[in-house]
């Protein structure tokens, strides 16, 4: 797709010296006693803001914090925001106690060329989720151009992240480029052949991904107790596995479409089963369709389905992975995990493999495997990220199409 990006905005608006840039970030860090403990999604914006400021731009940042349903909740406000985000920029940062009308009007007009400013949570106010025309509009004030920045919540039809795109010249920044390039190299337009990797619990809850990604790719790996509705569909005896047994002819549905349309599917060999889920517990390997007990429980995929997924790799061009293998929160069930993400991380650093990963247990894996900084792209984006893989519209990313 194409999508306008801030190496537009000059065509469009000449120089930007003296301008106002909205910029909607993602700044919902995880916080503790009023301060931040993970300042990635700070650091992640870093870019945007730097290139604006370079450019001489005012910067005005919108960004959403926790869940105050359109209340001013104190403990939910930005401002404990400012002083990481000063510390990494290297510059002031001001902060507005509102994020429209005279509170964000004055600090906005109070700021020299290249100054920033963080405005208060947008959803102190209802309209914001409610995309209100009037309130995007007030937004839209404020500036002379709008810059979304926050791929993660480009799937809410909010006032911040579609609304306000309707009525200012709205561009995509830096982080938000990297992102939807990423994507596009992955799923929009690949090198082919294509391996998915998904995982997780349950079927039911990734119906939509599984059905899309049949028809776009060459091979499809399934893991975690996903795997085990599908084992369960073709009559394997699963034991006391967790399993979403009523999704069978669902599952039978989905390998029966993979196989018209060209995409093979890739289930465990073998399995790694146990009684109970803790450390240091006994474990058996066994093959898939031996017998399992009924009161053992699959936990994680076998060495055989690591080697056949890791061939699968160095056959392919492109991989996309969403999914854990296996509970790997809890060791030894995180082996299958590690070991692939380990292949995957080597090919990609080769340049042999473009491999693109999501989803809130995915980076959690790949951080354990410590692999995150050697995979293409890792996106921290969960929702988003999924609805992507989905096929589904974007109400933040279409705002942005040229």
């Amino acid at each position: 797709m194409t999508f306008r990006t801030l190496d537009d905005a000059p065509n469009d608006l000449g120089s930007l010296a003296g301008k106002t840039a909205l910029v909607r970030v993602d700044f919902n860090v995880p916080m503790e006693g009023g301060k931040v403990t993970d300042d990635t999604r700070l650091r992640v914006a870093l870019p945007t803001i730097q290139r604006l400021r370079d450019a001489g731009a005012k910067v005005a940042l919108l960004a959403h914090f926790d869940r105050p349903k359109g209340q001013r909740v104190p403990s939910m406000s930005l401002q404990p925001v400012v002083d990481d985000l000063e510390n990494l920029l290297g510059a002031p940062v001001r902060f507005a106690d509102d994020c429209i009308g005279p509170d964000a009007v004055d600090a906005i007009r109070d700021l020299d060329a290249g100054g920033v400013v963080l405005l208060e949570n947008v959803r102190f106010h209802a309209a914001e989720e409610a995309n209100d025309p009037v309130f995007a509009q007030k937004l839209a004030d404020l500036a002379d151009l709008y810059v979304n920045d926050a791929f993660s919540a480009a799937h809410r039809a909010h006032a911040s992240t579609e609304g306000v795109a309707r009525h200012i010249p709205a561009y995509a920044g830096e982080s938000m480029r990297r992102e939807l390039d990423a994507l596009d190299a992955a799923l929009g337009n690949p090198q082919k052949p294509v391996l998915g990797i998904v995982g997780g619990a349950k079927v039911s809850t990734k119906l939509d991904l599984l059905k899309n990604l049949v028809g776009k790719l060459d091979r499809l790996a399934i893991g975690g107790g996903m795997a085990n509705t599908f084992l369960y569909a073709q009559g394997v005896d699963i034991g006391g596995s967790l399993a979403e047994k009523d999704m069978a002819d669902t599952a039978r549905e989905i390998l029966t479409e993979a196989e018209a349309k060209g995409c093979e599917i890739l289930l465990p060999l073998d399995v790694v089963v146990a009684t109970e889920v803790k450390p240091g517990v006994e474990t058996r390997t066994v093959l898939a369709r031996e017998d399992i007990g009924d009161d053992e429980k699959i936990l994680d995929a076998g060495p055989l389905t690591v080697e056949k997924l890791i061939k699968a790799m160095a056959l392919s061009k492109t991989l996309i992975w969403n999914g854990p293998l296996g509970v790997f929160e809890v060791p030894p069930f995180d082996a299958a995990t590690v070991k692939a993400a380990k292949a995957a991380a080597d090919l990609a650093k080769s340049g042999a493999l473009v491999a693109v990963a999501g989803g809130g247990d995915t980076v959690s894996a790949l951080n354990h495997a410590g692999v995150s900084d050697d995979m293409t792209f890792v996106s921290t984006a969960g929702g988003a990220f999924l609805e992507w893989m989905e096929g589904k519209p974007l109400p933040g990313v279409e705002a942005l199409r040229a």
